[in-house]
Formats: structure tokens, sequence, C-alpha cells
């Protein structure tokens, strides 16, 4: 059984801000069974471990018994949070966003409870709300109060464009908060002024205000950087179990100590123990694979995990290449096909091996790829067809081609 000190221990670690704090100790004493929210607009298909560091506060509370609400922002994704960005956000279409909300759900499944999680969607409340309601909402804020907001501030005065449907970002996200009920938003520290509107609107609209919790930004494989997809720097939930593990396996050592805090499940006494031990003289391999093994495992079962981890040390202790890779049939129209192009191949599916042309580019010219062992820096490199041979681009990403005529 928790105790109550133990489960506040539980909620504060790794948070950045609890807004207010004395607010957010009151209401657990209260031992009401509180709604917490959090949203995620589906602009990607994938989500990434960044994205987890939310989901898993959203699970811890969980585990304490109080109501999860999933919002997938459908709506809010087609305006794009401007939160971070020093630009306006290129538009993504209603299709495309409907087709990436569909694997949100799964996804997060991976960590929450789907018997005790609540999805919603908020084009369930908007597509309903007439302009005259949208109007009534823009009025409950002003220019100014939007231009507090750091990065429309930078924006306004370098003289960057600032479009009229970002200011409505923060008032959409804050009506969430109002539709759902909210007791406790949770959300990334580049969201803090999206969630503080949103107890402006609850209390415009006489309902209590809602607890702000933000949590860190995630840093990337990089340890400089937010994890991101565009930066190449991310670790997908849909990556298969060795990339994954491989991946984990590369951050630094002091990187690992934060993945620790923000992704792992061991308890705070579990942390300092293995702080301890690496102070005592432990290997910090041996604690990453530890971190890696419950990652692995939580996307892809006990089995896989063990199997990632033989594997790993197979290939980098050992300096072998995979002993299965999967291999792939892909036709093509032409009787050859670029590098470049058969990388980013849309008919490699979940193989392909990389997001782009510019990222296979990138890769080619950071001689990060192999065609049959051997390292290829020639972008205008040609594949013929009739042609079967091993990729590898990174440490990671393994892939056996079979090229042949559509």
């Amino acid at each position: 059984m928790t105790t109550d000190k133990e489960s506040i221990e539980i909620l504060k670690r790794g948070v950045e801000e609890i807004i207010p704090e004395k607010d957010f100790l009151s209401l657990l004493k209260t031992k009401k069974k509180l709604t917490i929210k959090a949203g995620f607009d589906p602009t990607s298909a994938d989500l990434h471990l960044g994205h987890t560091v939310l989901i898993n506060k959203l699970k811890q509370f969980q585990d304490l018994g109080h109501k999860i609400v999933f919002l997938i922002g459908d709506f809010t994704g087609m305006i794009g949070d401007p939160s971070g960005v020093n630009e306006t956000r290129p538009a993504v279409s209603k299709v495309q966003l409907k087709k990436n909300a569909k694997t949100y759900a799964d996804q997060a499944f991976k960590i929450l409870d789907p018997k005790k999680t609540k999805i919603e969607y908020n084009s369930s409340w908007f597509d309903k709300m007439k302009p005259s309601d949208l109007i009534s909402l823009a009025s409950s804020m002003t220019v100014a109060r939007m231009l507090e907001r750091d990065d429309f501030s930078k924006r306004f005065k370098s003289n960057k464009p600032i479009s009229i449907h970002e200011f409505l970002y923060p008032l959409v996200q804050g009506y969430d908060s109002y539709a759902l009920s909210s007791d406790i938003e949770l959300g990334g520290t580049d969201q803090k002024f999206n969630l503080l509107v949103g107890r402006d609107i609850q209390r415009l609209k006489g309902m209590k205000e809602q607890i702000v919790m933000t949590v860190p930004i995630l840093e990337g494989l990089d340890g400089v950087k937010k994890m991101s997809k565009s930066l190449d720097n991310y670790i997908g939930l849909k990556e298969d179990a060795n990339s994954m593990f491989g991946k984990l396996m590369s951050i630094s050592d002091d990187l690992m100590w934060r993945y620790l805090e923000l992704l792992s499940f061991k308890t705070n006494n579990e942390l300092k123990d293995l702080k301890d031990s690496q102070k005592n003289g432990e290997n910090p391999m041996n604690i990453k694979y530890l971190l890696s093994l419950e990652i692995v495992e939580r996307f892809h079962g006990k089995d896989r995990a063990q199997q990632a981890f033989a594997e790993f040390k197979s290939r980098f202790s050992k300096k072998n290449a995979p002993s299965k890779i999967n291999e792939i049939i892909l036709k093509i129209s032409e009787s050859e096909i670029s590098l470049i192009n058969l990388l980013a191949h849309e008919g490699l599916n979940k193989n392909i091996l990389c997001n782009s042309k510019s990222e296979a580019r990138r890769m080619i010219k950071q001689a990060a790829v192999k065609v049959d062992n051997k390292r290829v820096v020639d972008e205008s490199f040609i594949l013929k067809v009739g042609s079967k041979s091993t990729y590898q681009v990174g440490k990671h990403k393994y892939l056996k081609i079979v090229l042949l005529k559509a």
C-alpha cells in the first residue's frame, strides 16, 4: 500500500513546476478521484520516447486510482502548436491528422491501462461549435496577454509574422480543460503558457481552476537538443527491439541518469541504489543495460527485450552483424534505383531505413551507410534490378533487399 508521502514523491519526481503547488497538495489530501488530462496533437504518425515522459506521469496518476484522459488534438493539430517555434508551423490536413490519430492510442496503451484510460478527441466539441461561439472564446483573451508568451514576443520584436490562427491555439487548448472539467493538466515546459490559459478559461466559465504540472523536454540521443524526429535523434515507440536497445545503449553516461529519472518506473530508492553502486565502482554500462531492458520490455515484451540484449552483446562486444537480418523483396518499375531513393522507399514499409530522402543523403554524407559491408559515400550510387544486397544505416539498422522488376 502506497503511503501519502510516497504518492507525492512519485508524482513530483521529474516534474519541473506545479502551479500552484499548495493547491496540488491540498487536492491530493481530499482523496478524490481526480481527472488528469494530457493532450497530444497527431501531427506525425509515430510517438517517440520524448512523448512518454508525459504518458509515464499519466500512468503514475492512473496507478494511484485517478481518472486519466488521453486527449488527441485532432482539431488543435489543424492549427499547429506555436510553442517553442520561431515561425508559423505548416498546416496538416484533416485526413492526415485522422490517419495519425488512429495509431496514437495503440502506442499509448503500451504504457497506460486501456480499461482505465479515456480517449477523447477535441474535434468532438469543436466541430459542433458555431462561429459565434469561437468569437466569444476569442474575446476572453487580449492581444497584450498573448504577447506575454515568450515565442510570440520574440517573433513580434524581430518582425517575424504571427498568423491570427496561432493566437487561437492557447484558447482552444484552454477550452479543452473546461470541456473535460480537468483537475490537473500535464504538459511539457514549453506548454506552460497554454496550460495557464486553461486555468483562465475555467475561471471565466465559473469552474475551479486546474492544477498545472509541467515536465521537462527530454533530450534526444545527442544529449543536447530535444528529442525530435526531424533532428533524427529520437527513439520511436514503433521501432524494432534491436534498434531501440542499441540506441539506448548509445547514450552518454550523464544522459543515462536523465533517462532513468524521466523514463524508468524504478522507485526513488532503486535509483539511489544504482547511483551508489556507480560511486562504488559499478560499470555504467551495466546500469545502462538495466535501463535498456526496462524500456524495450515495455514496448516489445520480456522475451524480445532479452533477445535484443543478447543481440547487442553479440554485435557490439564481438563486433558482429545481427544474427538475423530481415529480408524484403522490393519491386520497382525502373531497371535501376538510386541509393538515396532506395533507403527512403515507401515500399520498405516498417523496415524503412531512412525516413526521408534528405535523411538518406545526410547519412551517406556522414559515411554512415554500407552496402554489403562496404561504406558508400557517393550520393549518386545506383542499384540495378536483380541485385540482392545487405544495407546498413548507422549502427543499428540492417536490411536485406532483393530488387525485382515490377
